[in-house]
């Protein structure tokens, strides 16, 4: 395993999210190294003056992990500056993101602190509303070309996430744990159905994302567990798409009281 030179990893990579840099991989390094940089770079970004609202969870989906050669979920932090209102922010301009992919997901709202352990309709309990909503993913390393360490080390790959409507949790839990594990999700772009995507993908559903995620974070020495208040997105449901300006992307959801979403690019 390398040695790295933890702070200053976390300002170049942090210098490329800001500027649109391209990286080289880093070689070489391993998992925890690279959460100990996203957590070094969570520091200089909230010493900036930016919020940390919850995490993303990514590469959840299996159908996508040999297209990627990265075969097993990751996680990184969502700021103020990268989660939004999708009914605000219809119209996305792409400069900011360095070759840019869309995803659709579920977002859950957490009411109170999810646990190791807990089973995932025991996470549910801690839910307070669910969401469904775009996330664009991201990568500085050229061409997508990366190793899982690398991915971490660029945050995850996340870009920005647009929240749809938020819908409560509190009624029927029973019933939305048995839906998220069953819905579907068909992606449209300029209005033609171009993929469709299942809760299967997802690790079997976005519950058990989650459930996967306060397992990584319990053995983390670098990062803190999910806290009450947090936004947890937990993956795409289908292909990571390439989204270039002047499209319109947008989806249908079916098995989940969800509306879809519709964001157009420019």
């Amino acid at each position: 395993m390398s040695t790295i030179d933890t702070p200053l990893k976390a300002r170049e990579i942090l210098d490329a999210l800001d500027h649109q840099k391209r990286l080289s991989a880093f070689g070489g390094i391993e998992l925890p190294q690279a959460y100990a940089v996203i957590a070094e770079m969570k520091r200089l970004r909230t010493a900036r003056g930016e919020k940390v609202l919850g995490r993303k969870i990514g590469f959840t989906n299996r159908t996508i992990w040999d297209e990627y050669k990265v075969f097993a979920p990751i996680w990184g932090y969502m700021y103020d500056t990268t989660l939004f209102d999708a009914s605000a922010a219809r119209n996305v301009n792409l400069s900011k993101f360095a070759e840019p992919r869309l995803e659709p997901e579920i977002a859950f709202g957490f009411a109170r602190a999810p646990e190791a352990g807990m089973s995932p309709a025991q996470i549910f309990d801690c839910v307070d509303w669910v969401s469904h909503g775009f996330e664009i993913v991201q990568s500085h390393y050229p061409d997508w070309k990366f190793t899982a360490p690398d991915t971490v080390a660029n945050n995850a790959l996340h870009g920005a996430f647009f929240l749809g409507k938020k819908v409560s949790a509190v009624k029927n839990r029973a019933a939305w744990v048995e839906a998220l594990a069953r819905f579907d999700i068909f992606l449209f772009r300029n209005d033609v159905l171009i993929d469709r995507g299942d809760a299967s993908n997802v690790l079997d559903g976005p519950l058990f994302a989650i459930k996967h995620l306060l397992e990584l974070l319990k053995d983390d020495p670098h990062n803190p567990p999910v806290a009450a208040g947090e936004v947890i997105t937990t993956g795409t449901v289908t292909r990571a798409w390439p989204v270039t300006p002047g499209e319109i992307w947008r989806t249908e959801v079916s098995g989940l009281t969800l509306p879809g979403i519709e964001l157009s690019f420019s």
